[in-house]
């Protein structure tokens, strides 16, 4: 069995030297693939044609030109690049939890034209108020504003750091640890909460997070998961959510999910995910 694994940096790093490892032990022959380095497109096509399955490991906007290409040309890619669009699209994750009954924090599609923009966050009257390009990782395009005209900077910012006038949401601001839910195959299979300290303490999301420990899940996260995962899918995930009074609120669902906030945990749920492929893949066979 081969799967072609998806990764970016200037080298294998250790989290994808124990896929390797361990998916050996499996029977698993994994195929590391640098998005960054390797652009041939009669290459990878050529390694596509012996490969069984793609895993995309890295959260880089580039790899998912891989992933569609892969599709293309008939190969199952976990996960797919179309849910991209359905669930990394912070707007549109927003509509589809609010359609399945999902409790999510209050949001709303801003307006392109700044003055407009600004009539609708004081219309919205939720401060203070988080903005957020639709699309963005790492917490790279999040910020908190406290009034009106901050806002409308920040909106200034995010488009002259982006480079394109991408369309950004509000949403309110939840006085709230943030807490991941790792899930695998539909199961909850790590939880931590993630802590931060200094300027961006409120922002504990992506490269923010410093402090991890766990949190024991409860029937309503259980059934909010569930739910969930009956209109994403999303085979491997990390589930960001925060808790208002005593109900938990989702935020996002992020694919490509970092592994690494426990050590403890570390080769397991890469153990887990490698199952999963190897499932995935066997049915491919039937």
């Amino acid at each position: 069995m081969k799967i072609i694994f998806l990764y970016s940096g200037k080298a294998l790093d250790e989290e994808g030297k124990i896929f390797v490892k361990l998916a050996e032990r499996k029977g698993i022959e994994l195929i590391p693939y640098n998005v960054f380095n390797r652009v041939s497109f009669d290459g990878f096509v050529k390694e596509l044609k012996d490969c069984d399955l793609v895993y995309n490991a890295t959260a880089e906007d580039y790899a998912l030109e891989y992933s569609k290409l892969a599709e293309v040309f008939g190969k199952k890619v976990v996960d797919s690049p179309k849910e991209y669009y359905s669930t990394e699209d912070k707007w549109m994750f927003y509509v589809k939890c609010m359609k399945y009954g999902v409790p999510v924090p209050d949001t709303i599609l801003l307006p392109r034209n700044i003055s407009m923009a600004k009539k609708a966050l004081k219309d919205f009257n939720k401060w203070p108020v988080v903005l957020k390009r639709i699309y963005g990782t790492w917490g790279w395009y999040v910020e908190k504003a406290d009034n009106a005209d901050e806002a409308a900077e920040i909106i200034r910012k995010f488009w002259e750091k982006g480079s394109e006038k991408l369309p950004i949401i509000a949403q309110e601001f939840i006085y709230s640890p943030s807490y991941r839910a790792t899930v695998i195959n539909g199961k909850i299979v790590q939880t931590v909460i993630k802590k931060n300290y200094g300027l961006k303490a409120w922002k504990a999301t992506g490269i923010y997070g410093k402090k991890f420990k766990r949190f024991p899940v409860d029937k309503e996260l259980k059934k909010l998961v569930k739910n969930l995962m009956s209109f994403v899918k999303i085979h491997i995930c990390g589930i960001d959510l925060c808790k208002k009074g005593d109900s938990w609120l989702l935020i996002e669902v992020n694919s490509s999910p970092a592994f690494d906030f426990l050590q403890s945990d570390h080769e397991y749920l890469i153990d887990l995910s490698l199952d999963l492929l190897k499932k995935e893949a066997l049915k491919l066979k039937k």
